[in-house]
C-alpha cells in the first residue's frame, strides 16, 4: 500500500465506491462512472435506457448496488 503525505494509505488498485459528492440518489451511477473514467451522466442515461429496455427489471440492480458499494471514506479537513 502507498502511504499518502497525511499519513493514510491508498489502495494499489481502483476501488468501486459511492462518492460523498456528485450524487443524485445514492451515488451508484457516479461511482460507476468514476471507476470506469466516464461521465456519470452517461452512466445515468445508460441505466435509464436499460431500465426501459428491460421493462423495469434493471431497476432491481440499483438498490442492490447501493447496498453492496461502500461509500468513500471521509477525509479529515486540516
Amino acid at each position: 500500500m502507498n502511504q499518502l503525505p497525511h499519513g493514510s494509505f491508498e489502495a494499489p488498485y481502483k476501488q468501486l465506491r459511492r462518492p460523498l459528492d456528485d450524487r443524485l440518489a445514492a451515488g451508484v451511477c457516479s461511482g460507476v462512472g468514476r471507476y470506469f473514467d466516464i461521465d456519470p451522466v452517461l452512466v445515468r442515461v445508460a441505466f435509464a435506457l436499460l431500465a426501459v429496455i428491460t421493462l423495469g427489471a434493471a431497476l432491481i440492480a440499483y438498490p442492490i448496488m447501493w447496498f453492496l458499494m461502500p461509500e468513500e471514506p471521509v477525509t479529515p479537513i486540516r
